[in-house]
């Protein structure tokens, strides 16, 4: 197998339209692929302060991490965000000494591979190849396939370019995996990964959500009040919805749409285990989702919120978390996804956005946001949107964790430096540290985030800048 560089992750001309938009050098954008192939050092769990406090699901996370064994999580490696009060950061650094290759090996899926890196366990389905003879209890060495080529249930030894993930322990054998109709259950259990954080996913369902960092940010510049009417354009699988909600603390009405049926089913499962009940989800696409006027319809202002379509100037505050070409996910092996497809993404997302601005209220909030790199996507639908729609001005942002954007898509430097950019640390730009964020929230009655019982704000000011790739920006209707 052909260990395969995290400076190959772009298979195609995305690559040099990234390097073009966004680097000054094939230095530069060396750093950008290996940032983007590499798991942010901290892990986001958002606290469903909707039913506990933070200090309370923090201490079930301690609890959990100190029974860990051989991670090395204690319970000074779980932090209070200072800015966020809802946000816990459990560090997860790479493994010292990073773990070797061993003699017997599995190939998993890319996707498998990427949730290895970030944490998880490897469960039989993610399994496409395994060395004959594999037993249960033995240590095995885990292998992404960048590109798709290795087939289920290989004996030989796959040739194709992979990407090592870490060690494991075999729970299930060869003759378990591949000779079963529907393998299901743990397969490997990682205990030599290359990045030290245990598998939180999923930890109390109904405690915490594991969520990036910027995603949390977002819904707090929303900033949604109890009692408002709140639109959430694109909502699968529900991660900014539930948040939403819990900062509405229940009260009020958000309408989720997403046009997948299937998709949106995540939505209201989320909502069912972290106990919301103020969220009315419609499989609805965001384009469609304007009434058009009519003489016989109530206005927006005395008409309840029913079913989509709506009737225009409905909501007082609209999340546009836009389907994008999510180039700022991280970690990633390989992106296949084309030129022509990249470029198809700016045009989709102004439909959504105009549909959006018409149905805010005169007064009201709108955040954009995307999990991707490109101007086009980010800065350049910015600067359509403030031309398109006079009505709308940019807004301060708080918090603003992340960096300034950029000039290039069309904005001023005002405008620019109201937006925020989560990119890779080496490429912050000093003077893009954005407008003051707010005061901290008082935190947990210790003041402590580690046993020796000092507050570590170095630590998430570290995360603030090792996130997923994001971009915001946040948007008032004039009256």
């Amino acid at each position: 197998m052909a260990e395969k560089s995290s400076i190959d992750i772009f298979q195609n001309d995305v690559g040099q339209l990234l390097c073009e938009s966004l680097c000054q050098n094939r230095d530069q954008w060396a750093h950008w692929c290996d940032w983007l192939s590499t798991p942010p050092l901290w892990t986001v769990l958002r606290v469903n302060t909707h039913r506990v406090t933070l200090c309370e699901a923090k201490a079930k996370l301690i609890a959990f991490l100190e029974e860990q064994p051989s991670a090395g999580h204690e319970g000074g490696t779980v932090l209070e965000h200072p800015l966020l009060d809802d946000a816990l950061l459990v560090k997860c650094p790479p493994a010292d000494p990073a773990p070797q290759p061993l003699e017997k090996q599995v190939v998993v899926g890319r996707q498998c591979g990427v949730a290895v890196l970030r944490g998880a366990n490897v469960f039989a389905p993610g399994i496409l190849a395994m060395n004959p003879g594999v037993q249960k209890g033995d240590a095995v060495s885990v292998f992404a396939d960048v590109q798709g080529l290795c087939r289920r249930g290989l004996t030989k030894a796959f040739d194709g370019p992979v990407r090592f993930v870490g060690n494991g322990t075999a729970d299930l054998s060869r003759y378990a995996l591949f000779h079963a109709d529907q393998p299901s259950g743990l397969a490997i259990s990682m205990t030599q990964p290359l990045y030290t954080s245990p598998p939180l996913n999923g930890l109390f369902p109904d405690t915490l959500f594991a969520q990036n960092l910027p995603s949390v940010v977002a819904c707090h510049v929303l900033a949604p009040r109890p009692g408002e009417t709140v639109l959430d354009m694109c909502a699968a699988p529900g991660g900014k919805t539930t948040h939403l909600a819990s900062l509405m603390q229940n009260k009020g009405v958000l309408v989720a749409l997403d046009k997948s049926a299937a998709r949106l089913r995540q939505v209201t499962e989320n909502c069912a285990r972290l106990g919301i009940s103020c969220v009315r989800a419609y499989a609805c696409d965001g384009r469609k989702s304007v009434k058009s006027p009519s003489a016989e319809e109530p206005t927006a202002a005395s008409a309840s919120i029913t079913e989509p379509p709506f009737p225009p100037e409905s909501f007082d505050r609209v999340l546009v978390d836009a389907p994008c070409s999510a180039l700022g996910q991280r970690p990633q092996i390989l992106c296949s996804m084309s030129g022509k497809e990249l470029r198809s993404f700016p045009a989709y997302q102004q439909q959504i956005l105009a549909k959006g601005v018409q149905l805010l209220r005169p007064g009201g909030v709108l955040v954009y946001c995307t999990c991707t790199l490109t101007v086009q996507e980010n800065e350049g639908n910015v600067a359509w949107a403030l031309e398109r729609f006079p009505s709308l001005k940019l807004s301060q942002q708080v918090p603003h964790l992340g960096q300034t954007g950029y000039t290039a898509g069309g904005l001023s430097e005002a405008q620019a430096a109201l937006v925020q950019r989560f990119v890779a640390p080496a490429v912050q730009r000093a003077e893009s540290h954005g407008p003051s964020p707010g005061p901290a929230p008082s935190g947990c009655t210790d003041g402590a985030t580690s046993q020796s019982g000092s507050q570590d704000d170095s630590g998430a000011a570290l995360a603030n800048s090792d996130t997923i790739g994001f971009f915001i920006a946040k948007f008032v209707k004039d009256v």
